[in-house]
C-alpha cells in the first residue's frame, strides 16, 4: 500500500478511552488504512498535563499541550477531553480548518450541539459522535441511517452503566443505595463523585442526542426532565420486585399529544418500574440498552458494553473509519438529520401508569377514602398491596395506576398529602410497559 494517501489524526485527550483509541491506532494501522484506503497518521495528542500517569504506554513524543496548532494542522480530530471548554473552542477550530471531527462529549453536544452541527454544516465537513450515546452499542447510525426511511415513535434506553449497577445490586442482594454505590465506587463503576450519574445528568445529556436523531429535532439538555436514583430507596425495589416489576434509570424520548392538542416530543429521565418480562428488564450490571419503537420496523433492541476504554474506543474507531472514508471518496459531511421542528413538551404532557408508596394508619376505612381520592382527580387505581406495621399501628400501601396524565397524578398525591390518615407519601415511581 505504499501508494496510499495519508490523513493526519489529531488526538485530544488520553484518558481511559484516549489511550485506548492511541493505541489501536499505533497497533492497527495497517488494517485500519484497508479500510479507509487511506492511512490513520496519530501526529500527537494533546492533553493538559504530559508526565500524567496512564494505563497505556505510548510514545512520548506524541504529547503536546498545544492543542490549537496540532488541530490546526490535522485532516481529523478526535475530541476526547470532556466538558465543554476548551473542547467546544477545539472542535469549532478544528471545523473551520475543514478538519472532521469525532466526539465522545455528550455534555457539549447536549449543551451546544446545533452551534457545532451547523460549524460542521457550512465547512462541509463531518461530525460524529457514537461514543456518546452508549458506549460500544451502534445506536446512533442505526437511527440516522437505518431507520432514516421509517418514523420512530418512541425510544427507551439505560444509558448509564453506573445507575444500571446501583439498581441491580439493590434488586439482586436488597442492598440500600448507599451500599450499592460504595460497591460500584469499589469496583471502579462510579467516581468518588456520583453526582452526574446519580442525579440523572449523564443520562439526561444521551437522552438529548437520542431524542434529536430520532425525531429530526434539535433538542437541548434544557428539554430534558431529569430525575435521579439517590431517593429510590431498598423498600421500593423491594415493592417493584413482589409486583413483579424490576427498577430502571430510563432516558425516554417518545411522541405525544397534549390534553389541549398539541403535538411533540417528552424527553425525560427518571427511574421507571419495568415488568420483569420486557426486553430492557434483564439488562444487568454495567451494561447498556437502547428500546426503539418505529412504525415499520416494529421493535428493536440495541445492547452491549455501555463505557470503559476499549469499547468506547471502538465505537470512536468506527466513526474515524466512517470519517476517514467520506474524505477519500469525497463529498459532504454526514453529521445529523434535522429536517423540521417539534415542540419539547413538558413533563406534565406524557401518560403513564405510576407506583404510588403511602405510610398510613391501620384503621377502617382508610383504603376507600384514598381509593375515592384517586377516583376524583382521574386515575384509576389498578392494583392495591398492603403491608402492616405493628410496632407503630401504621401500613405500608403500594398502588399501581392505570395510565394517567402527569398532571392528574400530581393532583391526586397533593390532595392524598394533605388527609389525617395518611402519615407520608414514601415514593411516587412511573412504570412503563404495561
Amino acid at each position: 500500500m505504499k501508494d496510499t494517501r495519508t490523513l493526519k489524526v489529531a488526538l485530544l485527550g488520553c484518558g481511559n478511552v484516549g489511550s485506548q483509541v492511541a493505541r489501536i491506532l499505533l497497533e492497527d494501522a495497517e488494517t485500519l488504512a484497508a479500510r479507509t484506503g487511506a492511512r490513520l497518521e496519530l501526529v500527537g495528542i494533546g492533553v493538559r498535563t504530559i508526565d500524567a500517569p496512564r494505563d497505556v504506554e505510548l510514545p512520548r513524543e506524541l504529547f503536546t499541550t498545544d492543542s490549537e496548532s496540532l488541530v490546526a494542522d490535522a485532516d481529523l480530530v478526535i475530541e476526547l477531553m470532556g466538558g465543554i471548554e476548551p473542547a467546544r473552542s477545539l472542535i469549532l477550530s478544528a471545523v473551520r480548518h475543514g478538519a472532521c471531527v469525532v466526539t465522545g462529549n455528550k455534555a457539549l453536544l447536549a449543551q451546544d450541539g446545533p452551534t457545532l452541527y451547523e460549524e460542521a454544516d457550512q465547512a462541509g465537513v463531518q461530525l460524529s459522535y457514537e461514543a456518546a450515546v452508549a458506549g460500544a452499542i451502534p445506536i446512533l447510525r442505526p437511527i440516522r441511517d437505518s431507520l432514516s426511511g421509517d418514523r420512530i415513535t418512541r425510544v427507551l434506553g439505560i444509558v448509564n452503566g453506573t445507575t444500571n449497577f446501583i439498581l441491580d445490586q439493590m434488586d439482586s442482594t436488597g442492598a440500600q443505595f448507599e451500599d450499592a454505590l460504595a460497591e460500584a465506587q469499589r469496583l471502579g463503576y462510579a467516581e468518588a463523585d456520583p453526582t452526574a450519574d446519580v442525579e440523572g445528568h449523564d443520562a439526561a445529556a444521551k437522552a438529548a442526542i437520542l431524542a434529536s436523531l430520532s425525531f429530526h429535532t434539535r433538542f437541548s439538555l434544557d428539554d430534558v426532565y431529569c430525575e435521579g436514583i439517590t431517593k429510590v430507596s431498598a423498600a421500593d425495589i423491594a415493592a417493584a420486585k413482589d409486583a413483579g416489576f424490576v427498577i430502571k434509570l430510563l432516558a425516554i424520548a417518545e411522541e405525544l399529544t397534549d390534553d389541549a392538542g398539541a403535538e411533540g416530543v417528552s424527553v425525560r429521565v427518571h427511574p421507571t418500574l419495568l415488568p420483569r418480562e420486557h426486553p430492557l428488564a434483564a439488562v444487568r450490571g454495567a451494561f447498556n440498552a437502547v428500546f426503539v419503537e418505529a412504525e415499520n420496523a416494529g421493535e428493536l433492541m440495541f445492547y452491549g458494553q455501555g463505557a470503559g476504554g476499549t469499547p468506547t474506543a471502538s465505537a470512536v474507531l468506527g466513526d474515524l473509519v466512517s470519517a476517514a472514508r467520506r474524505i477519500v471518496l469525497g463529498g459532504p459531511g454526514r453529521t445529523e438529520t434535522t429536517t423540521g421542528h417539534v415542540p419539547a413538551l413538558p413533563i406534565s404532557a406524557s401518560r403513564t401508569s405510576y407506583h404510588v408508596g403511602l405510610r398510613v394508619a391501620d384503621q377502617p376505612g382508610v383504603l376507600a377514602r384514598i381509593a375515592q381520592v384517586f377516583s376524583d382527580n382521574g386515575v384509576s387505581i389498578e392494583l392495591f398491596r398492603q403491608s402492616i406495621s405493628s410496632a407503630d399501628q401504621s401500613a405500608e400501601l403500594r398502588i399501581v395506576t392505570h395510565r394517567a396524565s402527569e398532571a392528574d397524578l400530581a393532583a391526586t398525591v397533593a390532595s392524598i398529602s394533605q388527609l389525617d390518615v395518611v402519615q407520608d407519601v414514601t415514593s411516587v415511581l412511573r412504570v412503563e410497559g404495561v
